[in-house]
């Protein structure tokens, strides 16, 4: 992976988590935008869910057990994503956002190459997770990372589910 955009990932476990990591406001932009997407656009997040509020206003507890990635450009933070602890040998990740002005930049993919390496590292098998059938740029990225769609562990309408194994043998994609 290049530094095209200079940007780096670093890697938070959810209780360091500080007020200034820049998490909120990037988990704030990522559910308002899924809700407008959803067809339910909400005015703030106040209006958003409860468990969407719940994890804008405290990630540091709602993300305690799962390490957080966090993409800086400076001392900005441009986009995040979640990896759950494993269960049954898999993380998850969870909310993957790139801040709109940085999509492009091949922040998203250095994020999913930093989780993929957290997952190996802690010695899961795989790492899965689940997309909005309509984010098609999003499944195109996932399947360029090796992820292939897999039987639903949702019972939501309109997901799909993905996994990849975590070894590197077979999966000399460029990323």
């Amino acid at each position: 992976m290049t530094d095209r955009c200079e940007v780096v990932v670093v890697r938070r476990p959810g209780r360091a988590l500080s007020v200034q990591d820049g998490l909120a406001e990037l988990l704030a932009a990522y559910h308002l935008r899924t809700e407008a997407e959803k067809g339910a656009a909400v005015a703030g997040v106040d209006a958003l869910p409860d468990r969407y509020r719940t994890e804008i206003a405290d990630p540091r507890a709602v993300f305690a057990d799962d390490v957080v990635l966090l993409a800086l450009s400076g001392d900005t933070a441009v986009g995040c994503l979640v990896v759950t602890a494993p269960v049954g040998g898999r993380h998850e990740v969870k909310r993957l956002w790139t801040a709109p002005e940085f999509r492009g930049l091949g922040v998203a993919s250095r994020l999913i190459g930093a989780a993929l390496a957290h997952a190996e590292e802690s010695g899961a098998a795989a790492v899965r997770l689940s997309v909005w059938d309509w984010r098609t740029g999003a499944i195109a990225l996932y399947e360029r990372l090796g992820f292939t769609v897999t039987a639903s562990w949702d019972e939501r309408d309109h997901l799909v589910c993905m996994e990849r194994s975590t070894s590197t043998q077979g999966q000399n994609r460029r990323r």
